[in-house]
């Protein structure tokens, strides 16, 4: 299966950059650029590319409501990855809640660029622990946990809230198969049934859900409730 990507940053020689070394892989196309959040817009309506790179800061519109606006209206599964420059910060935070499947660091090495292309079309998340943990962190401990999300954790069973925090804390599948001790098809039954269950788009929203809901708490990977 050939990925159709789209490239969104208002910087050109980025844009193309990252053209050039996705358009080197046998298994990815890029369909189309853009150089602001409206372009991103019309470009992946017309293009329907499987993942969107997505620039968070943009002139006319930035990332965070194009990517906002495209899972609002794509009628496929695209992919969102954001694109940034330095430590993610509150854009980072607020299109993951959007539904981006994670962020990378522009200066990300060439080599592990389309690595992170496949990942989320996998189903992964490219979400650093560390960075994540510290990013959500950051702006979940000033937020009150909301009643309507929490009570969204009542539909999970007992073992589905313990595979939710091995997500919350960036664990792959075979990781968490490892630490609670159950089959990897197991595993994914599970994830699988939590974002449906909760009604997530992707492991990175699930990430948000279990810092939002309470289930986690910054700092702390114990079940919240």
């Amino acid at each position: 299966m050939t990925i159709r990507v789209a490239v969104a940053d208002d910087q050109a020689l980025v844009r193309r950059g990252f053209a050039m070394v996705l358009g080197h892989q046998p298994d990815i196309e890029v369909v189309a650029e853009a150089g602001n959040g409206r372009e991103a817009i019309d470009a992946t309506l017309e293009h329907r590319p499987d993942v969107v790179l997505m620039d968070i800061r943009m002139p006319e519109m930035d990332g965070l409501t194009a990517t906002a606006e495209i899972l609002d209206r794509a009628d496929w599964p695209v992919k969102v990855i954001i694109l940034t420059t330095f430590d993610p910060d509150d854009y980072v935070y607020r299109a993951l809640q959007a539904g981006a499947s994670g962020f990378v660091l522009k200066d990300i090495p060439p080599e592990q660029l389309a690595p992170a292309v496949r990942t989320v079309v996998d189903g992964g998340a490219l979400l650093d622990p560390t960075i994540t943990q510290r990013l959500i962190g950051r702006f979940a401990e000033t937020l009150a946990t909301d009643t309507a999300t929490a009570r969204r954790l009542d539909t999970l069973t007992d073992r589905e809230r313990e595979v939710l925090v091995e997500l919350a804390k960036g664990s792959s599948n075979d990781q968490i198969s490892d630490t609670l001790y159950i089959g990897r098809a197991t595993v994914k039954t599970h994830v699988s049934n939590i974002l449906t269950k909760v009604g997530l788009r992707d492991r990175a929203q699930a990430v948000v859900f279990a810092y939002e809901s309470g289930l986690v708490t910054p700092g702390h990977h114990d079940i919240g409730h």
